[in-house]
């Protein structure tokens, strides 16, 4: 009888066994599947621009918020340069401008150049990539690394584009919008994906860049919101300086005597709130009708979101969202970037992938447009190249202590299409900016971003603060010199440039 019971014991756990195997080794199998990734990017989107940041009142950005709470919010993101092209060539390359060599809008791509979705190929990846490329002497043309490609000539159009279609010009349908069909694109090759291979999408929008023009459905929706002018706005105001929307008073020491000759300049320039874009729109307008372009990009985030939980990929699939650079509405009386302000190279960096991020991760550390190449890579199980400058901030998403940077390198060099900004190279620290402003008779800029975020009180004069100086400048002219930078690599490329008249829809 006692045989009879343990012969039928070992059946049943010889049952259990059989049916727990399988399990083991589809599980064991789920998670050696590679991660899936979908970046996001952006177009003039500054850091602060999302509603969970509560600098904008009334401003809804829902998908945006969804990102953050269910996944991370890199707080403290910077781009290198704050530039359209050089910026999106160090999101591919891994790799600074002076060292990619795309310093402006117009530089041809180096021979050579390799981009880290070729690396993804490799590994079995297959890629897509849909929108704005807008870097090098490429135009619209399919490139390398890339399995689909949907993009455009230069900045694009926002309504009836035509879009390059690997490789063949294709016109979009009469009252498409931008922002959507790029957002269609994406999803519809995902799609049609091969299912047995896992897949990098690259999603780069045209929104919100200007001219601004929200999609029909968000027309006027903020006409009526307040604008905020930022409290450094009129310190380089001039008797006949326009006002503009509710002032925020200054808080803190204002030092107007030490603000750079050029800043002060600027203002009654393309790039100045006084002079912009010839004055073809007024301020508040241009404000407004950013929030609303913005709306459109929001949107296609929380579509791509969707459509991978409807699939049920949204557990083994990264999706990273970022801006390639910051934007000015009004600091020191500037607007667009390309200065060392903190609008114009703070940058928003949202990342989600649940069971890799934890919900609510909040990463304090220097994370910049650089470390996008690597992050991707160690995803992938792969090394970074030797070339590739930046690191990985993978384990900071999933939280892990690690060694990481203090401090973070810019450098912009000047484009005789706008003048009106010097070549700029300089050093953040948590606590102090220095900002060294090259080939032109004027003051340099150290800044206590802790006690001065506005950046109201140059400091350079400062007695107290010259040895700080000292220390900056020397450790970015290291930089330069440890990473091939001392020489600027200028490109014998002629610049047409188009001003266009400013289109206000209010």
């Amino acid at each position: 009888m006692e045989k009879l019971y343990n012969l039928k014991k070992w059946f049943i756990c010889l049952g259990a066994l059989l049916v727990w195997l399988p399990q083991a080794q589809a599980q064991k199998k789920s998670q050696a599947k590679p991660m899936n990734v979908i970046f996001i990017l952006s177009d003039d989107h500054r850091y602060d621009f999302m509603g969970f940041m509560n600098k904008v009142p009334g401003l809804e950005t829902p998908n945006m918020d969804r990102m953050a709470k269910e996944g991370a919010h890199l707080q403290n993101a910077f781009v290198t340069t704050s530039l359209c092209s050089p910026s999106r060539a160090s999101i591919l390359t891994g790799q600074y401008a002076h060292t990619h060599e795309i310093v402006d809008n117009s530089a041809p791509l180096p021979e050579g150049l390799t981009f880290f979705p070729q690396y993804l190929q490799e590994k079995g990846y297959q890629t897509g990539f849909f929108g704005k490329w807008h870097m090098g002497n490429t135009d619209d043309k399919p490139q390398p690394g890339f399995n689909k490609w949907v993009s455009f000539k230069g900045q694009g159009v926002y309504y009836n584009p035509t879009f390059n279609i690997d490789g063949k010009e294709v016109k979009q349908p009469e009252g498409s919008y931008t922002t959507d069909l790029l957002t269609d694109y994406t999803l519809e090759w995902l799609k049609k994906r091969d299912k047995n291979k896992p897949f990098f999408a690259y999603l780069s929008h045209k929104g919100v860049h200007s001219e601004f023009m929200p999609a029909k459905r968000h027309e006027g929706k903020y006409k009526d919101i307040q604008v905020v002018s930022p409290p450094s706005m009129y310190l380089t105001a001039t008797d006949s300086s326009k006002r503009w929307g509710k002032i925020q008073e200054p808080k803190g020491p204002v030092n107007v005597r030490d603000i750079p000759n050029w800043v002060k300049a600027q203002r009654n320039s393309w790039h100045g709130v006084d002079g912009m874009y010839d004055g073809d729109i007024e301020f508040d307008d241009f404000y407004r009708q950013y929030l609303e372009t913005l709306l459109s990009v929001d949107e296609s985030i929380g579509r791509v979101l969707d459509w991978l939980k409807k699939e049920g990929l949204d557990k083994n699939t990264l999706v990273i969202y970022m801006g390639d650079n910051g934007f000015q509405f009004g600091e020191l009386g500037l607007i667009d970037k390309r200065d060392m302000y903190e609008a114009s190279i703070r940058v928003p960096l949202l990342a989600r992938a649940p069971g890799l991020i934890k919900p609510g991760t909040k990463v304090e550390q220097m994370v910049m447009n650089v470390d996008i190449a690597p992050t991707i890579m160690e995803l992938a199980s792969m090394e970074k190249p030797a070339h590739m400058q930046g690191n990985s901030f993978l384990p900071l998403l999933k939280g892990e202590k690690i060694p990481w940077r203090n401090k973070m390198y810019y450098e912009y060099y000047w484009e005789w299409a706008f003048p009106q900004t010097p070549t700029i190279f300089g050093v953040r620290t948590d606590k102090y900016k220095y900002i060294y402003n090259h080939g032109v008779w004027d003051i340099n800029e150290l800044y206590d971003i802790q006690k001065d975020p506005q950046e109201m009180n140059n400091l350079i004069r400062n007695p107290e603060y010259e040895k700080i100086a000292g220390e900056l400048k020397a450790d970015m002219w290291n930089w330069l010199e440890s990473t091939n930078g001392l020489q600027i690599p200028l490109k014998n490329v002629p610049y047409k440039r188009i001003d266009l008249p400013y289109k206000s829809t209010y």
